[in-house]
């Protein structure tokens, strides 16, 4: 059996064999970048893409490399060049590398989500155990919120940032990658005690288990995922150790990559895009970057000297220490700017996308930038209202009241100016706009509950209720993940070079938004009822209401399912994108709406096309199949505009 010392020392080798086998690949890996490098060398055209980078073998990259040989290009359709995948540096490679990992984890913390929601179906502990279920929220929060939202919205941000800012690059390549790689093995850290445990189950059928107590000795850890102090200090699990190297690690590769949209944003823009011409998605990028900088060092430090509590014997969490409230002043000065950080890009997908199928011009587009501003600097004086009934002084109380109530100002100036652009506009209900319409509502109920919450009278009466769960979970399955799908939705023929089913698509978005309504509507009445919250067992009187959140929940996963299956067979399937303009954006609205990223588009369609003598690539489509061009297998479902004139010609 380990200790926690053993478990935090295997951590750290694991890490380093990770490490030692992405640089050992083996000899045939290292002479195959070798010839690729020579051959770059070799060659001296030193012409430019149609996006302005170098082609392979022109001048080096700003960190030295190569654009090299195999540079994706989403027009010619799939690639499978498994090499390529590992050994890229090209940022829309990476973004594709975010955006399937973040998929993968979102399915996983899902799947926890829909077996809690299957114990919760009786008020009995009668499907999973009491553990099971302490250990499902854990691992469910920090795999949603560490491992699905950040790298999905990094994943866009890598893809269309430099395109939107004139770039052929981000600022570093090369940690750009690293920051990526570092992600898989921090999500096999934190999720290990599932992971040895089926493997010492799978191999049990021929071993002795006795030979196999190492494996057994991990087990997912039941503190929930904000790891209060002095449960996650004791517990005496070695797991908890690996779980606190994961989350740590996954610190250090966000804030690489925090970094890097910094860095890419201030000294790659090309000469045309002005501060004053950035788009809303870049500012949003720029903002949450901005709050990666200062929360996620903090978080880190504060999980090393939990680790020192648990394998050393300090006290920094002790009584005679800081004591427990010292962790959560720590966690959630992280915490709630934590939430801006995922709720920010999703604000500046929707000023982005929003504009485009409501014919109009962005209302306020200087209100929305000054007002994403405000929220980063805003966000790191709130953290205390989760504290309200821990007892701290009543005077602090009541300016973290102050500055929670003041934070919902520049949130509902986002509002106004949304709801603003779609007055008198031309509105299309295309997929990508349902789910912006489903996100502004979802986003008033949850916003509006946690004004209440931010009153100290109110937060006292329903902290630690399923009321936070409803009003919490509003916004991070609501705004955040619909602007997601919007995003993936709208830019899908740019991504993967093809076009999906429209009309399953507005099945699934219509789907979404009834299954969150549902599901979180119900959790937010049974928190006015007074359920407590993390309680695999509860009254018999709130079952009807359970069972509503749960048959909510299984809704959800359907339209997860759907989901997942019209990308899928659409990338395998679909229509083949001839014409980029796939929303009619050239002649729905005013000039802008076919903006930086469709030009792009829309040149590599024409060079490809120009070097296939201009035939026609034909394709079985993903929508009844029909086969051909997406402008002639699919309507014409949009309308235009760019999001305040901010995309420079």
């Amino acid at each position: 059996m380990f200790d926690s010392v053993g478990a935090a020392l295997l951590g750290v080798v694991v890490l380093l064999g990770v490490a030692g086998l992405a640089w050992a690949g083996g000899s045939q890996l290292r002479a195959r970048l070798s010839r690729w490098i020579d051959r770059a060398d070799a060659r001296s055209d030193g012409d430019t893409r149609a996006d302005g980078g170098a082609r392979a073998g022109g001048e080096p990259r700003p960190d030295g490399g190569y654009a090299g040989e195999r540079e994706r290009d989403t027009a010619t359709g799939p690639s499978f060049d498994l090499l390529r995948w590992f050994t890229t540096v090209d940022h829309k490679d990476i973004g594709i590398l975010y955006l399937v990992f973040g998929t993968w984890a979102a399915l996983w913390g899902g799947t926890d989500a829909m077996m809690m929601r299957t114990e919760l179906l009786t008020p009995a502990a009668d499907v999973w155990a009491p553990e099971t279920y302490n250990a499902l929220f854990t691992t469910h929060g920090t795999t949603m919120l560490f491992f699905f939202v950040t790298p999905v919205f990094f994943g866009l941000g890598n893809y269309f940032l430099p395109i939107l800012l004139g770039a052929d690059d981000m600022a570093f390549p090369r940690i750009n990658a690293i920051a990526f790689w570092l992600l898989p093995p921090s999500l096999l850290l934190v999720r290990a005690g599932l992971l040895t445990e089926l493997l010492g189950k799978f191999l049990g059928i021929a071993l002795p288990l006795g030979d196999l107590e190492v494996l057994f000795a991990l087990a997912p850890p039941a503190i929930g995922w904000t790891m209060y102090t002095p449960l996650s200090v004791t517990l005496a699990n070695p797991q908890v150790d690996f779980f606190l190297l994961g989350l740590h690690l996954s610190g250090v590769a966000t804030t690489m990559a925090g970094i890097n949209f910094i860095v890419t944003v201030f000294t790659e823009r090309a000469p045309g895009v002005t501060w004053a011409d950035l788009d809303i998605f870049s500012w949003g990028m720029l903002t949450t970057s901005g709050l990666i900088l200062f929360a996620f060092p903090l978080l880190g430090s504060a999980m090393v000297m939990l680790l020192l509590d648990r394998n050393l014997g300090t006290a920094f969490y002790a009584i005679e220490g800081g004591g427990p409230l010292l962790w959560q002043h720590l966690f959630w000065f992280f915490g709630h700017p934590e939430v801006y950080i995922i709720f920010l890009p999703a604000t500046g997908l929707m000023s982005t996308i929003l504009p485009k199928f409501s014919a109009r011009r962005l209302f306020g587009y200087k209100f929305i930038v000054y007002s994403t501003l405000a929220i980063g600097v805003l966000s790191f004086g709130v953290w205390a209202h989760h504290m309200f009934a821990t007892g701290i002084d009543p005077r602090l109380r009541a300016s973290f009241m102050a500055v929670s109530l003041a934070i919902a100002v520049p949130s509902a100036v986002k509002v106004f100016n949304w709801l603003t652009t779609m007055i008198d506009g031309d509105v299309r209900l295309t997929a990508p706009m349902l789910l912006c319409v489903g996100a502004i509502g979802t986003f008033v109920v949850g916003g509006v509950t946690g004004v209440f919450l931010a009153a100290i009278p109110v937060d006292l009466l329903y902290h630690d209720t399923y009321y936070v769960v409803g009003h919490f979970h509003f916004i991070i399955v609501g705004i955040i993940p619909y602007m997601m799908l919007a995003a993936t939705y709208y830019w899908y023929p740019i991504l993967a070079g093809r076009m999906y089913d429209r009309t399953l698509a507005k099945l699934q978005a219509v789907l979404l938004i009834l299954g969150v309504t549902v599901t979180f509507g119900a959790i937010i009445v049974l928190g006015m009822l007074g359920q407590p919250r993390r309680y695999a067992s509860y009254p018999a009187e709130f079952a009807p209401l359970q069972v509503v959140a749960s048959i909510g929940a299984f809704v959800i996963g359907i339209s997860v399912l759907l989901l997942v299956y019209n990308l899928v067979h659409s990338y395998f399937r679909g229509p083949r994108v001839r014409d980029a303009d796939v929303w009619d954006l050239k002649e729905s609205g005013p000039a802008g709406a076919f903006s930086r990223e469709w030009r792009w588009f829309e040149e590599r369609l024409e060079e490809k096309y120009a070097a296939d003598g201009g035939e026609d690539v034909e394709s079985e489509a993903g929508d009844g199949g029909t086969t051909g061009s997406v402008t002639e297998t699919t309507e014409s479902t949009d309308g235009t505009t760019a999001d305040g004139g901010e995309t420079v010609e």
